[in-house]
């Protein structure tokens, strides 16, 4: 256990780079890896992706784990296969395991066992008293009481920073990893000086679905927009946000070390990560992949749902 506590254009070089622990030994090279191969190409036509009604979901069971008195709720579509590999999905600050609707058919679909877990704090997961933890942490609790080995783990947001922690900690149970739509939770001074730059005072305050919703899905989806709202104040009825701490310091020196076939998934619209800034995650992660949806914000799992699963099954088809 550890100790608690691109496509397109090539990234700028020198000084900048130094300044985000992205130092090479030539830029060269590192312009090399900063332009990683493309997973899958996004949709043909964005707008016509954002106005896919979310499809009938596959039957799942629902469950709860106990941690000594919080709980995790979650669902469960059971494998159809008894080869079947395991998918396991992280919501983001705003959701709860309730807005994988688009991903929950699409996953069980192709043959995995889906499996979608709350937070504590969130809908159907009990915060109880006492230690709060790590998210980390729980997670290895959820995968341990489920009886599941190695399994396929794609997060959003705050889940992908769960999942970055949890990598970084078992890389051994992770058959792969997503991490889409996420600040990766790098704590070094200047990246979240830079990070923290991206987005002017009062930001937090602002409403939810105009800091993770694009406005192109805004403008095009009002009635989409409704749904996610309804749906990430869903996450949080009756309950408390729980603040966990990490079971690693996520640094730039520890993304080079990540041992975890990954995919990262990022929005050109994305007020909290651009497409420049997820070009350096993929230089510093070793391997990995990167795919940016077009016209999409913070919320690529909904508001470009086709483009978003073919990436994760096409990168997880090669990782069996």
């Amino acid at each position: 256990m550890t100790k608690q506590h691109a496509t397109g254009r090539r990234m700028v070089m020198g000084g900048a780079l130094a300044g985000l622990g992205l130092a090479a030994s030539s830029t060269a090279a590192l312009a090399q890896r900063a332009a990683p191969p493309m997973p899958a190409q996004p949709a043909a036509d964005p707008t016509r992706a954002m106005l896919l009604p979310v499809p009938e979901q596959r039957p799942a069971t629902k469950g709860t784990i106990d941690l000594g008195g919080a709980k995790l709720g979650y669902w469960d579509t059971g494998a159809q296969t008894p080869d079947a590999q395991t998918i396991i999905l992280l919501h983001p600050g705003t959701g709860s395991h309730a807005i994988w609707g688009y991903q929950q058919p699409v996953l069980a679909q192709a043959g995995y066992r889906v499996i979608a877990y709350s937070r504590r704090g969130y809908l159907d997961s009990p915060a109880g008293e006492g230690p709060t933890g790590t998210a980390a942490g729980d997670l290895l609790a959820l995968v341990d009481q489920l009886k599941i080995d190695r399994f396929h783990m794609v997060g959003s947001a705050a889940g992908a920073i769960v999942g970055v922690d949890f990598a970084l900690s078992h890389p051994g149970r992770l058959r792969s990893a997503v991490f889409a739509c996420t600040h990766m939770g790098i704590t070094d001074p200047e990246y979240l000086a830079m990070s923290n730059g991206l987005r002017p005072k009062g930001f937090a305050e602002m409403p939810a679905e105009f800091r993770e919703v694009g406005p192109s899905y805004r403008a095009v989806n009002p009635e989409g927009v409704k749904q996610w709202v309804e749906l990430e104040h869903k996450a949080l009825e009756g309950g408390k946000r729980v603040f966990q701490g990490t079971l690693n310091r996520i640094t730039w020196a520890a993304l080079r070390e990540m041992k975890v076939p990954s995919l990262l998934i990022g929005g050109d619209a994305d007020l909290w990560a651009p497409p420049s800034v997820f070009r350096q995650f993929a230089a510093a992660i070793p391997g990995s992949e990167l795919l940016i949806l077009p016209e999409t914000g913070h919320s690529g799992y909904w508001e470009q749902p086709e483009a978003f699963n073919q990436a994760v099954l096409g990168f997880i088809g090669r990782h069996r």
